[in-house]
């Protein structure tokens, strides 16, 4: 079984990554979910691992109730649980909680990653991120997962989610993120995961809080 990693993110949180090394059936038998109308296969495995994953962190996971809410993100009735979900082929992260708001990406290197880097990170970012093309992905993820927490649209990633420090502990980082959209304004953190195939990163909460948007 490829379950890559399976962790407590924070004391409110569940995550995992998954290596997929099954067939589509192998996801759709476990969570019963009927094939999707997706014409890529890869496209759809990966839909229905990320829908695994969740049911793999939370047992009584409602999945036939996921739709998208006003601003597109993926929610559940009642929020009975806040999730996050991520696939970056072969690997999927999700990220489970029933109090606070989720936030997680993945993504294998890619090499033109640091070509794009001004497209999301201001000048003092790229500063931080020292043309090293693995932090600058490591930044990808950040970013992406400080965006599905936030769940609105209308964010510019280089002027609204600012990265103001990061610190590393061997594959481990520790990121602070500034949120300029939120009311108040807020710092908040991310923990990152550089390994030999990819970077991950996800929101962490050291209290019950939930993005208010202005």
């Amino acid at each position: 079984m490829p379950l890559y990693r399976e962790w407590s993110s924070d004391p409110y949180s569940l995550a995992a990554i998954w290596k997929i090394e099954e067939p589509e059936s192998f996801f759709l038998e476990r969570t019963g979910l009927p094939p999707l109308d997706i014409k890529a296969e890869k496209r759809r495995i990966e839909r229905a691992a990320g829908r695994f994953l969740l049911k793999h962190l939370k047992e009584d996971f409602p999945l036939l109730n996921i739709k998208p809410d006003e601003y597109d993100k993926p929610r559940v009735d009642n929020n009975e649980y806040y999730f996050s979900i991520s696939h970056s082929w072969p690997y999927v992260a999700a990220v489970v909680s029933p109090y606070v708001e989720c936030g997680i990406d993945i993504q294998c290197w890619h090499p033109r990653m640091e070509a794009l880097q001004h497209k999301f990170l201001s000048d003092y970012e790229q500063g931080l991120m020292r043309g090293d093309s693995q932090l600058i992905t490591l930044a990808w993820c950040v970013k992406e997962a400080a965006y599905k927490w936030q769940g609105r649209r209308g964010v510019e990633f280089a002027d609204h989610m600012n990265i103001r420090k990061i610190e590393q502990n061997n594959h481990d980082f520790h990121i602070n993120i500034f949120m300029q959209l939120t009311d108040p304004q807020m710092e908040i953190l991310s923990q990152g995961i550089v390994k030999q195939d990819f970077a991950c990163a996800y929101v962490v909460h050291n209290r019950i809080f939930h993005p208010f948007i202005k």
